[in-house]
Parts: C-alpha cells; structure tokens; sequence
C-alpha cells in the first residue's frame, strides 16, 4: 500500500530533513503504488518494464494485468485517502514557516510589555502545526481580596511633634449672660484696729551683768489691744504706720548709765549719762516709720562699763512709752 502522509513526515523527524521531500499528491501517490507493484510481480515484469526481450502476446497480458491491480488499488485507496486528505483541503497544508504579523502559537506574551516588544524578544521555537486563526490571548487575573488578610491590631502613638507657631489673635468675643448669684462666703478675719498706744513702768533698780540684759517692765498705765508683751518686754508692731517712742530712767549716783533702745535686732538710739555724785532724770525719745511685726524693746549693756538705773517700791523712775501717730496706707 502507499505510505501514509503521516508517516513520512514522521520519518523525516526522526532521520531529519530529506533533500527532496516527495510532495504527498494523488500523482505521487499512484506512481509509488505501481512501483511497489511491479517489483511484486517478481524480475520478469521488471524486465519486462526495462525493455529485455519477450514475447508480445505475454508483455500486452502482463501489462493489462497490471493496470489492472493499479485500477484495483487506487479504488482501494481512494476511500482512506479521501480522510487524509479532507483536513489538508480544509486547513491547509503544515508549514514551517512563521507568518511574520501574527505571533507564534504557543508563546505567552505579558500584558505590561509594550507594543514593540516583540523586536528584541528571541524568535520562538518552531512549530510544525500552525492554525491560520490568531489564538487568544490569555491573561491571569488574581483577586486581591482573597490574598488580603484580618485587620492588625492598633499600634502605638506616635511622639508628640514641635509646637507651632502661635496664630493671630482672635476677635474679642460677645458678652456672655450674667450669672446667677453664687452662695455667701466665710466670715472673714476681724477688722484691724487702726490705734496702738502703751506706757509701762519699772518699780525695780537693775544693775548690769556679764550679757546684755532685757529691760522688763512690772506696772501697766496703757496697753491698748494688748501690743505691749508684759513678759517678754517688748511691743509687737499690728498696725503698720509711724510711731512715737520715749524713754526715761532715773540714774544712779557715781554709775554710768549705757542704754539702746533697739528695732529687732538692731541698735536705734542710745541712752547715756556719765558717772556723777548725783542722780538725775535722764530721757530719749524718736519717731520710726514700722513694719506689721516689727518689735521694740529696752536693752542693758552689759558689765565691761558699771551701769545701773535707779528705782524702788515707793515711785516709779523707769518709764518707756509709745504710741502710732499715723498709720501706713498700704
């Protein structure tokens, strides 16, 4: 029988490419089917064929016997050939060729290459079944939600950023309603009084010591509001303002007298008298501008000098007064 189309192109895969591919066409196909015949028939219809020596009458019955078995095997052969050769007529023939517009069936192209990417991308492999239709293109969609995954937790503040600038003042705004009115407060502390006056007296002599010494008083003649601390011998400044103060002891005879009277800590007047072979009334006074809690008293000197002051039961020789003459606006 005549070789299938199929099966010589199979043979020229396997032992690569013919010089001279048969093309597979009825003609071809016939000329190879009386070939194969004629070498069945054995050497005598082959010599027959070449043009050796024989009878006339053998050589016409041989022959007609042989268009015979041609007639016979083309008519065989005409049904199986009429399928192999419907797809050739409907498709057409295979090539090797590429068509040089259309891509290779086959090949993947990617949807972000450009339009002229094809130039530089190498030729691709050859194929042997080429369809005369483009074939779709295919390209891959992903959904993106499938891949997403669960919120994350909250993270952590960030740091605080710089301060800006401060922006322009703003318009002064309405009055608001007036409130309702609010609950009475606290009593509040007493009113302060705007008089301070003392005079104190000392029925006892005092003679100095080793230290200074504190002039204390026994005899109250004036001590509005209680300023004048009859124990410590000293007045407490309540009421800010100026202050008139005076001084008077009576001195002992052949003794100094050495007498301060003192602001706090600090030394304001003096009071002195020579040593004499008589006693005498001696006194000071001043004024000062005082502070609230300021305090004045009476200060001894103490024995590097023989300082005394006289007094007794019977009169009082030692005073020391005081008095606010005008109290400070503050």
């Amino acid at each position: 029988m005549c070789p299938k189309p199929g099966r010589e192109r199979e043979g020229e895969e396997r032992g690569g490419s013919r010089s001279n591919p048969r093309p597979c066409t009825l003609p071809a196909l016939r000329s190879h089917c009386q070939a194969r015949a004629l070498k069945a028939m054995g050497p005598e219809a082959g010599s027959a064929g070449r043009g050796q020596p024989a009878s006339r009458g053998a050589g016409e019955h041989s022959g007609e016997a042989l268009a015979s078995r041609v007639t016979m095997d083309i008519t065989y052969l005409r049904a199986p050939l009429a399928f192999l050769l419907l797809p050739l007529v409907v498709l057409g023939a295979p090539t090797d060729e590429l068509h040089l517009t259309e891509p290779a069936p086959g090949t993947c192209r990617r949807c972000c290459d450009p339009p002229d990417s094809s130039a530089d991308a190498p030729p691709p492999p050859s194929s042997h079944h080429h369809l005369p239709y483009p074939m779709p293109e295919i390209r891959p969609y992903i959904n993106i939600t499938i891949l997403k995954g669960e919120k994350g937790d909250r993270g952590e503040p960030g740091m605080p950023g710089k301060w800006g600038k401060e922006g322009p003042r703003g318009e002064r705004g309405a009055q608001g309603q007036k409130g309702s009115k609010g609950q009475m407060g606290t009593a509040g502390d007493p009113c302060k009084h705007q008089y301070a006056a003392f005079s104190v007296g000392r029925r006892k002599a005092l003679h100095s010591s080793e230290g200074f010494q504190v002039l204390i008083f026994d005899t109250v003649f004036v001590n509005l509001y209680s300023h004048f601390d009859m124990f410590n011998g000293k007045f407490y400044c309540s009421v800010a303002g100026l202050y008139y103060f005076s001084l008077n002891v009576h001195t002992w005879n052949f003794k100094e007298t050495y007498m301060h009277i003192m602001r706090n800590e600090e030394e304001t007047v003096i009071l002195y008298a020579q040593p004499s072979d008589r006693s005498i009334m001696q006194s000071q006074s001043l004024m000062l501008d005082l502070q609230e809690n300021d305090e004045i008293w009476v200060r001894l000197y103490k024995r590097e000098r023989e300082n005394a002051i006289y007094s007794d039961d019977v009169d009082v020789y030692i005073t020391f007064s005081g008095y606010l003459v005008k109290p400070s606006l503050d």
